[in-house]
């Protein structure tokens, strides 16, 4: 029964941060799609024509981050089938999840457009953006910062991963969540910000 303990544990651990890793492995997909754009001639022909430049960018951000929501649901579907419960958080918190979610889908998916716009070929793009699913393999997603060697901790901590896995899991689980809510909300404006006037700097870009 102890063995069985530990593994529902050890799920209700994980779930939150593989949540966020799906984030991340929809971006290079993002990032190659808009660098295919850029460079196989369909952007060129959008800059002749009369309608917003940012729009060509926005819709690439839209269908990502909706992509990013159906692949999260997916897998969250598939934590429940294996054991994750979350029978502890309100409504309230549960829409809290979710809008982190989003948010953080929505900041990463400005840098995997500009990580795309700036890359020479669909496979740049996809080395470009492979940092973007690595970072959450050296997060608190698999093993609490504590744990960790002494020199490898600030590696963990001091990136956006680690305080918005532990950010839902305090909302789904209940546990501390400290100020790392709004380093998440920082962490995501800044970056969304970044991306965004990277993006347009890019676009708007003369071509040579």
């Amino acid at each position: 029964m102890r063995g069985g303990a530990d593994r529902s544990e050890y799920i209700a651990y994980l779930v939150p941060g593989i949540l966020l890793m799906t984030i991340g492995g929809t971006l290079v997909g993002t990032a190659v799609s808009v660098s295919m754009d850029m460079t196989e001639g369909i952007i060129a022909r959008f800059r002749t024509m009369a309608i917003h430049r940012g729009s060509v960018l926005i819709g690439h951000v839209i269908s990502s981050v909706m992509q990013s929501v159906i692949s999260v649901t997916l897998v969250g579907a598939v934590g429940v089938a294996i054991g994750f419960r979350s029978t502890d958080a309100t409504a309230l918190e549960w829409a809290a999840a979710f809008g982190l979610l989003a948010l953080f889908a929505l900041a990463f998916t400005w840098i995997a457009v500009g990580m795309g716009m700036v890359s020479p070929s669909a496979e740049a793009a996809s080395n470009n953006a492979l940092p973007l699913v690595f970072l959450p393999l050296i997060s608190s997603a698999f093993v609490p910062v504590d744990a960790m060697p002494g020199w490898f901790q600030p590696i963990a901590q001091y990136q956006p991963f680690t305080p918005a896995i532990e950010t839902l899991r305090g909302l789904l689980l209940g546990t501390e969540i400290g100020n790392n809510w709004w380093i998440t909300i920082v962490w995501c404006l800044g970056l969304a910000a970044l991306g965004y006037r990277w993006s347009k700097a890019v676009f708007n870009r003369d071509p040579k």
